[in-house]
């Protein structure tokens, strides 16, 4: 697995239950107590900017972290991009959104849902796209690319700030700080920071821990034929363990993203499946999920237990974390009320 397949494996994230199921839901407040297949969400859809509306102190010279300096003199016409939507829902959380000129496949919140899309293959960015956006400033990691990309854009004078492309939740605050640097808006960091912070030591609080289900995170893209299961370091160990459940790809020995089978599936005996709304539909929905091999044959199969989460929450590690953990800890705990 090479490295633009491993991150973009590395999109995803968690969750879990137990119990045997009944009808299909969707999980918005701790007093669900069904069973079954749940789609959890955040209590809202969009993300919330700081006011009031930061001033950009520019011009900065800052480290990009490809080691290039790059000086930034200009915020009004914001590119922000990577593989997980990310770096978008931060400038928009800064207060920033109205200078943004475009977006990645990733960035599906409401806010930015009008820009024009510069990453048309999923991953990877148009020359000709971006350039015709004339961007004064472009924010990404190197989770996408192609490398020959970012060179042109550097070389056609537009600066191109890269920051650390780590996506985990202790991640979080260092990712809000550079991306503040880079446009000048130190202080509204700081704030966003503390804000998002707050927030996921709050949800984390209110998780339950007396049980801890298990829980297989599978990454799904039927149509490509793209079937990968979950262990540590992946991402989704850790919002797993942050919603109060136990990794099953960690508990058998698996790190980051392994094909999956039906073996390893059935020895990793999970009570929960989670997966992303996008790769459930791909496969058909639940009942075509529960086709693939081994599925059926765990825990979570004969119950009828799977979790989905909208693509552009679950894997995003951006500053609706401390919401995605608590829709997944509700979703995943739901059948312990029940039971």
């Amino acid at each position: 697995m090479n490295r633009r397949t491993a991150v973009l494996s590395a999109l995803l994230v968690l969750l879990a239950g137990t119990a045997f199921g009944c009808a299909e839901q969707t999980v918005a407040a701790p007093s669900a107590t069904t069973c079954g297949p749940v789609t959890a969400t955040v209590g809202q859809s969009d993300v919330t900017p700081l006011t009031p509306t930061p001033v950009p102190a520019l011009p900065v010279t800052i480290t990009s972290a490809d080691g290039v300096r790059t000086t930034v003199t200009n915020a009004d016409r914001i590119l922000p991009v990577n593989l997980y939507g990310s770096i978008a829902e931060i400038v928009f959380s800064l207060g920033l959104g109205g200078n943004v000129i475009g977006r990645d496949t990733a960035t599906t919140f409401p806010a930015a849902a009008h820009l024009p899309v510069v990453t048309p293959a999923g991953h990877d960015l148009s020359a000709e796209a971006v350039l015709d956006l004339n961007p004064s400033v472009i924010i990404a990691d190197d989770s996408i690319g192609p490398p020959e990309a970012l060179k042109q854009f550097r070389a056609s004078g537009i600066p191109v700030v890269l920051v650390d492309a780590e996506q985990t939740l202790a991640g979080v605050g260092a990712h809000v700080r550079a991306v503040a640097a880079a446009l000048g808006v130190v202080e509204a960091g700081d704030q966003l920071v503390s804000r998002v912070e707050g927030e996921i030591a709050e949800a984390k609080r209110g998780v339950p821990r007396n049980t801890a289900p298990r829980v297989a995170f599978l990454y799904l893209r039927g149509t490509a034929g793209v079937y990968l299961i979950g262990g540590e370091g992946a991402g989704s160990d850790a919002m797993i363990e942050a919603a109060g459940g136990e990794d099953a790809g960690s508990a058998i020995g698996l790190s980051k993203f392994r094909p999956l089978t039906s073996e390893g599936l059935i020895n990793a005996a999970p009570d929960v499946i989670l997966v992303m709304s996008g790769g459930l539909a791909s496969v058909g929905g639940v009942d075509g999920l529960l086709k693939l091999p081994g599925v059926a044959q765990t825990p979570a199969g004969a119950a009828r237990r799977i979790v989905d989460m909208d693509d552009g929450v679950l894997l995003t590690f951006g500053t609706r974390s401390g919401q995605a953990v608590q829709a997944l800890a509700r979703a995943v705990h739901a059948c312990g009320a029940a039971s």
